[in-house]
């Protein structure tokens, strides 16, 4: 169990398994750090315990993964948080001709399989 609590993306998954979306934070930038590490990107110090993020953000990038029918075509975001971290995900429930660069989007959490990660929707 030791070994878990040093492990950054060990510590984010158990977070999200809560039902809580939570991120490191570089003490320098005072900027969210996302994918979880043991060092801050940049200068290699020592980040910041984990903190609650709102979850919203603003779509920087969209793709669109065709897939045969009946599976819809799945849509690839990645979404600048407002703290300030850049995260790759998906929108589930989106319409592929409906999401563009700009969208504002909100976050929230789910579980394929056994792992829980983060989503997002169209912000309201």
């Amino acid at each position: 169990m030791a070994e878990a609590i040093n492990d950054p993306q060990a510590r984010f998954l158990a977070q999200l398994s809560q039902g809580r979306f939570m991120l490191q934070r570089d003490p320098l930038s005072d900027r969210a750090v996302f994918p979880p590490r043991l060092r801050a990107p940049g200068h290699g110090g020592t980040l910041t315990d984990f903190f609650p993020v709102s979850g919203r953000g603003i779509v920087y990038s969209v793709t669109v993964q065709p897939k045969r029918p009946p599976d819809p075509d799945r849509v690839i975001v990645l979404v600048d948080l407002e703290e300030g971290a850049r995260m790759l995900s998906h929108m589930p429930n989106a319409d592929p001709e409906n999401v563009a660069i700009g969208d504002k989007v909100i976050a929230r959490i789910v579980t394929e399989g056994e792992t829980p990660m983060v989503v997002f929707d169209p912000a309201p």
